[in-house]
């Protein structure tokens, strides 16, 4: 499938590169960027990938002073990811949610981190508050201040974002998030073999993690909030569960909890090493041969 590329923006001291996929969601989109540009403390490079883009979304990028890569149907984020990455400029990759609002200072709590880390090799994501309570221990809910962007309370957002308690978390993972882009193209962007997308992110973790990344931080103070609105819901789900297992000979959740702690309060780089006993432990459990005979099954959704 051809790919369409509009490179619009020539400003310099930029600091991040912010990827935003997005299908066929613009109103959204539109909020998302809003949120950007007014609530970043550094000028920032953003690149958009439009999948689709059948509800206005090209034609209101095409009069936007935004970059952005385009493809006539929905092409899934691995793919949509690394085609915004051939646009970027600056140092840092941000891969952000379209329908994410990023509250003020997010890039200011981020880059903080960045310097602190002292390394390329660092991973870090922002903390998403979120209407709804699910079983991640990442996000700060139930925070409702809008399930959708009609209902959404912005001013009630900036008055109270603050002041919700959440610490600084182990285990990045989920945007919005910042790589270093040599160490993005080091393990080649996001993986296609997860296409349309879902367990990509655990994948890009591994990723990171088998090239010698051992900082793994949800910034708490970083904050951005969540629509949830699940795009996903749309399209047809591989089976990354399944993609996973049998490239990595474990599960990602064992992966997320077991080495990467996931949602534990951050505690430092202070994680397994690909020759510790607890990664043989890993790849020797007897789970994998039993979750192997269930996925020989045929994936129906």
């Amino acid at each position: 499938m051809l790919i369409e590329y509009t490179k619009r923006q020539s400003e310099k001291d930029r600091l991040f590169s912010i990827l935003i996929p997005t299908w066929n969601n613009l109103e959204y989109l539109k909020l998302c960027i809003k949120s950007i540009l007014k609530n970043s403390v550094y000028q920032h490079q953003i690149i958009v990938h439009i999948n689709d883009g059948s509800d206005g979304t090209l034609e209101w990028l095409q009069q936007e002073d935004i970059d952005y890569t385009h493809s006539s149907k929905n092409i899934g984020v691995c793919y949509a990811l690394n085609t915004a990455r051939s646009l970027a400029d600056t140092d840092y990759l941000v891969f952000v949610n379209d329908d994410m609002y990023l509250c003020p200072e997010w890039d200011r709590h981020l880059y903080a981190e960045i310097e602190q880390a002292g390394t390329k090799l660092f991973y870090l994501s922002g903390t998403s508050i979120e209407p709804v309570k699910t079983a991640n221990s990442c996000c700060i809910a139930p925070c409702d201040y809008g399930r959708n962007v009609e209902t959404f309370q912005e001013e009630k957002l900036l008055t109270e974002f603050s002041g919700l308690e959440h610490a600084d978390w182990s285990g990045a993972s989920w945007p919005p998030c910042v790589v270093h882009k040599e160490v993005w193209d080091l393990i080649g962007g996001y993986s296609t073999e997860f296409s349309p997308g879902m367990y990509s992110d655990p994948d890009f973790s591994m990723k990171l993690y088998l090239a010698g990344v051992r900082i793994f931080k949800g910034v708490s103070k970083a904050r951005a909030y969540h629509f949830m609105c699940r795009s996903t819901n749309k399209v047809r789900k591989n089976n990354g569960r399944r993609t996973f297992l049998l490239k990595y000979g474990f599960t990602s959740r064992q992966f997320y909890t077991s080495v990467l702690q996931l949602g534990q309060p951050y505690a430092g780089c202070n994680i397994p090493q690909a020759d510790d006993p607890l990664w043989h432990k890993l790849r020797r459990s007897g789970l994998v041969k039993k979750l192997l005979a269930l996925f020989e099954k045929p994936y129906l959704n």
